[in-house]
């Protein structure tokens, strides 16, 4: 059974923001889905509450490790989610944060290890300034891949918001990552399937348009892994009517886009 993540109480322990979170066992909870969840382990789960096993009860409250993250410039929620290695709905739920508008300067808390243990998130890239560095990325690519990544972007999402520009790339890169797709940006791009290539804008010629900002900011993000979709393969405007592609599970939905997997 699915964890529901619920009935959170905090309380502020130290001065250097690490929080005590108490956790409300519900029916069908597993201690190491719990663990999993607060990005935490089973032992220090069982070492903190003085638990002698693993053996949890409906409502039963627990003591899970957290801490919190000041939002900065260029943040989305859904790049802290995955700066931290966490699913985006811990970090909504931990903090009832349903919407995608962030600002700097906000306070989210964060599960972590321990009470005493650091969390290390990777750099915020600032608006603008984002550079592709190999230690940070989710793929090989390179500055032409970004160029072209960005174009399609533009040609895909150009009106939509920033978070349907960031769906669309991310769909590219987890057609690279995917082994039903081919294993770089440009290939992913240019595909054919039955003479009809994958992206609309690649027949049309709207590929080479040049960029704009927004959509060359977006393709740095995803390429360091922030991908609102959780795992979309496929992207369709909601005028689409194509049955094989309607049918698909939707993920999301941004503006005219749909996207799914």
């Amino acid at each position: 059974m699915k964890t529901t993540f619920l009935a959170l109480t905090l309380t502020l322990v130290s001065s250097i923001s690490v929080f005590a979170a108490s956790y409300k066992v519900k029916s069908g909870d597993t201690l190491g889905e719990i663990s999993n969840a607060y990005n935490t382990t089973t032992n220090v789960l069982i070492k903190n509450n003085g638990l002698s096993n693993d053996t949890i009860y409906s409502g039963q409250v627990l003591d899970v490790p957290n801490k919190t993250y000041k939002v900065v410039s260029g943040d989305t929620l859904y790049f802290i989610a995955k700066r931290y290695s966490l699913p985006l709905n811990i970090i909504r739920s931990e903090n009832n944060k349903w919407s995608d508008t962030i600002y700097p300067g906000d306070i989210f808390k964060i599960p972590t290890n321990s009470g005493s243990e650091q969390i290390s998130p990777q750099p915020t890239p600032k608006s603008g300034q984002a550079q592709p560095q190999d230690t940070s990325k989710v793929i090989k690519y390179s500055n032409s891949d970004v160029k072209l990544l960005a174009r399609l972007i533009t040609a895909e999402a150009s009106g939509e918001s920033y978070d349907a520009m960031l769906s669309v790339g991310a769909v590219v890169v987890n057609r690279v990552q995917s082994s039903q797709y081919p294993s770089n940006i440009s290939a992913v791009i240019n595909e054919k399937s039955n003479d009809c290539y994958q992206f609309t804008p690649v027949m049309n010629g709207m590929i080479n348009k040049v960029a704009s900002n927004t959509a060359t900011n977006a393709a740095y993000e995803v390429l360091k892994g922030t991908d609102p979709t959780n795992g979309a393969l496929y992207f369709y405007d909601n005028t689409v009517t194509n049955k094989w592609l309607t049918s698909k599970k939707v993920a999301t939905s941004l503006g005219k886009l749909i996207f799914a997997y």
